[in-house]
């Protein structure tokens, strides 16, 4: 877990400036709770997480329902242990000199991966549906990759950066996974609760 909440550190706070509180470089918030559900991307050769996802009902607390309301604009916030939040998802290769920082993380080939072990985690814990809390553009690259998603809201403007709540349809568990086009060579991922070991 310590070198989950670095990883975000580094892509959260050292890469996008977020302006998050954090101490000795570890990036955790109220959010992580030994109910809450991770999946971490790591490099088959190294080892070093290449991602990270943070699964949350929305029946509990979480971070769009607490933090960010003012995204829905005016529709109840979801509360229902069918909808999950998707949310800390970043999928960034640190040792790789090629690595397109902000702009690449969500298109990636290990981004679609990613994303989609998360969509299968939330669906075996019995959710139907994903929001999320994601910078303007995110939307148009879910639909290029095969995800069905779409905005619960239009997009405001938070601390200078365009943010928009984003609905994600989590498929039915016999639908066929998205098919990555090309050659990859992709990182492990593993489903892990806060307690699991990375």
């Amino acid at each position: 877990m310590s070198g989950l909440a670095r990883y975000r550190h580094k892509v959260f706070v050292e890469m996008l400036g977020w302006k998050l509180p954090c101490e000795g470089g570890l990036e955790f918030d109220q959010f992580d709770r030994p109910d809450t559900l991770y999946v971490a991307a790591r490099c088959k050769r190294s080892g070093r997480l290449v991602g990270s996802a943070r699964l949350l009902p929305t029946n509990r607390p979480y971070l769009l329902g607490e933090i960010f309301p003012d995204l829905m604009q005016g529709i109840p916030v979801p509360h229902s242990e069918q909808v999950w939040e998707l949310s800390r998802f970043a999928a960034v290769d640190f040792s790789s000199p090629t690595h397109d920082g902000p702009a690449g993380q969500f298109s990636s080939p290990v981004a679609i991966e990613l994303l989609r072990v998360a969509l299968a985690a939330a669906a075996a814990q019995g959710a139907r549906r994903l929001i999320t809390v994601s910078p303007l553009g995110v939307e148009r690259l879910l639909r290029r990759a095969g995800f069905q998603a779409r905005r619960a809201a239009p997009p405001i403007q938070v601390d200078g950066h365009a943010l928009f709540a984003c609905w994600i349809e989590v498929p039915r568990p016999n639908t066929p996974p998205q098919r990555l086009s090309g050659r990859h060579r992709l990182p492990g991922l593993v489903v892990v609760g806060a307690g699991g070991c990375l």
